[in-house]
């Protein structure tokens, strides 16, 4: 069963400054073709590098849902991006019937269960971001690579 990954875990280049957070245990199931990559932002159309995005108090929940905006440092709503990224995201998920995800710690796109307020002062609030929120609606396992390096599981 392969596993969905943040791309950025992997060692692609495809973070807001150009550049990634590669897990070289992520990166090695990914070469083995265990994982399958995605980057929600740039499924979204967002260019890279990009200005920093974050959902502006509030949680990718709400986003789904109409009730918040996801703002990017230039104060530009790319909500739009977010939600389209998140769908495309889900999309690969159920054509390589992948139901555990591996996703970035954090971010307004894959963060879980902490991300950043909004207000681009490295402050985090409680809440998912846009693709965790609904991988997780629909029913798919995520955790973060902290979680995941916790657990030495695949």
């Amino acid at each position: 069963m392969k596993i969905l990954v943040s791309a950025c875990l992997a060692g692609i280049n495809c973070r807001y400054d150009g550049k990634n957070k590669v897990n070289k245990k992520i990166k090695k199931m990914v070469e083995e073709g265990k994982a399958v990559c995605v980057c929600p932002e740039e499924l979204g159309e967002l260019s890279n590098p990009r200005p920093a995005s974050e959902i502006l108090n509030s949680t990718g929940e709400d986003v789904l849902k109409g009730k918040a905006k996801v703002i990017n440092k230039r104060g530009e709503d790319v909500t739009s991006n977010f939600i389209k990224g998140a769908y495309k995201t889900l999309d690969i998920a159920k054509k390589y019937k992948i139901n555990k995800a591996i996703l970035k710690s954090k971010s307004a796109a894959c963060g879980k269960e902490s991300i950043y307020d909004g207000s681009f002062k490295n402050r985090l609030i409680k809440g998912n971001g846009v693709t965790c929120a609904l991988l997780l609606k629909n029913n798919m396992k995520v955790l973060t690579e902290a979680e995941w390096e916790n657990k030495k599981a695949p």
